[in-house]
This record gives C-alpha cells, structure tokens and sequence, in this order.
C-alpha cells in the first residue's frame, strides 16, 4: 500500500522548472550576430519578455547567470549580441575596445538593440511570451544601450538601466520617447559624473517622458555585478542588488499591469 501510495505522488508531482538556453541567430548586412534566448520551460504562459544587454564583456557565463537570474522573476530573456558572433571578449581590454566600438557610434549602438527587440519579438511565442508586454534591461554598458533603444522612438513599454551611462549626443524628445524609463545609478559611481546626471534629468523632463532615477547610497558602478572588486570604482553591493532588482520587477509590474 505504502508503495502504491508513493507511485501515485510521484506520478502526481508537478514536472520540475528547467532553465533553458537557446542560441539564436540573426544577421545585420553582412555580420552575424548570435544571442541567447533564456526562459523557464515550466513557466507561466504569457509571461513578460526582455531584451538584456549586458554589459561590456558581453555574452559570457557570468552574464548568461545573470539572465537566468533575471529570468527566474517570471520573465523570458533574450540576450543580446551587441558585437557580433565572432567577438567574444576574453579581457578588459577586449571589452573596452568592442564596447568603445559601439558606443561611440550612437547610432550603430540603436540600430544593434533596435534588431534584438526585433528578434524578441519574432520569438515571443517559442518562449511564451505576450507580445504586448515587452521591454528591456541592460547593465553597464547594456544600461546605455537601452536607454538609446527608448530614445530611438521604439514601441518598447519600458526600459530600465542598471548602473548604464545616462549621457547621450541625441537627446530624446517627446515626438520619439514612448516608453517609460527607470534608470537605477550608483550614487558614488565615479563613471557617471554629476553633470550627466543633470543632463539626464533635464532630458527627461523635456521630452516630458514618464520617468524615474533611483541614486542608490553607498554604490559605485556595477553594483549588480557579483565578480566586481574595485573597491570606490566598480564594486558589487548585495544589497543595493536586491533593491535594485525588486525597483525592476515593481517597474513592470506596474507596467504591463500586474
């Protein structure tokens, strides 16, 4: 009987979540680019899908971590290749070069993240995911990248950048700001100078956009970055993590309605 009984549980037990990572090609001219879809195969239907940007070292297996942490909130990920298939920094020095690349082209760096909201999109369904209810997040480098993905006009809900650069040489105006923004920044983070900050702010209220800025005390850059050790420059902050991800999940949240 007591066998009987332990067959029926297990047969009984719901199937266990498994992350999955998928790669997923996509081209732009001539370069190949190859992200990562991130999802829980067990997971609610319907769910929230994000582009991710991460930040400068780009698609590696701390930020595929990450994505997986990010997607254990209840929402598919799709991470995004800012660089193309074959760059794959493997140093600081690689990173800085690929990231410099892109970012000091604004609008290459638009049109890298404008094609991976557009490859979510086109995935949407494999990780059920309402197409209505779509956003994107990045870190660093990738918290840059996203606010230029808000700026560029995209029909995107809602952004938000986790200790990114907050400058811009096209700042948005209210014809193209649609989305909502939530930008999450280290108080004391030496690579986001005061006058970017103000800068930010006063874009914001230009362009009338619906906006936040959360300052963080205590916090330099990469605050959510666990591998970040350079104490006063570029430091990970558990706490400041976890406020910094429960600010995201209330942000879209309140933006795809619950």
């Amino acid at each position: 009987m007591k066998h009987s009984l332990l067959l029926v549980a297990l047969c009984s037990a719901p199937s266990l979540a498994a992350m999955v990572q998928k790669p997923v090609a996509y081209d732009m001219g001539k370069t190949k680019f190859e992200g990562v879809l991130v999802y829980d195969d067990a997971g609610k239907p319907n769910r929230p899908g994000l582009v991710l940007v991460p930040n400068w070292l780009g698609i590696n297996a701390a930020n595929l971590k990450q994505a997986e942490l990010i997607a254990s909130y209840g929402y598919s990920v799709l991470v995004a290749d800012m660089y193309g298939k074959e760059v794959r920094p493997s140093s600081q020095e690689e990173a800085g070069k690929a990231a410099g690349a892109v970012k000091g082209d604004r609008k290459l760096m638009r049109e890298r993240v404008n094609k991976a909201f557009e490859v979510l999109k086109a995935n949407a369904k494999a990780m059920n995911v309402d197409p209505q209810k779509l956003g994107a997040i990045g870190f660093c480098f990738g918290g840059t990248s996203v606010l230029e993905l808000a700026r560029s006009g995209t029909q995107v809900s809602g952004v938000v950048s986790f200790h990114g650069g907050l400058d811009t040489p096209t700042p948005a105006d209210g014809k193209t700001l649609k989305a909502k923004v939530l930008a999450l920044h280290g108080a004391d983070d030496p690579n986001v100078p005061a006058k970017d900050v103000d800068a930010f702010q006063t874009e914001m209220r230009n362009a009338k956009a619906d906006w936040q800025l959360v300052a963080y005390g205590n916090s330099v850059h990469s605050f959510t970055d666990v591998d970040a050790k350079m104490p006063g420059k570029a430091e990970y902050n558990a706490t400041t993590a976890k406020r910094a991800y429960q600010a995201m999940n209330d942000f879209f949240a309140e933006v795809f309605g619950g």
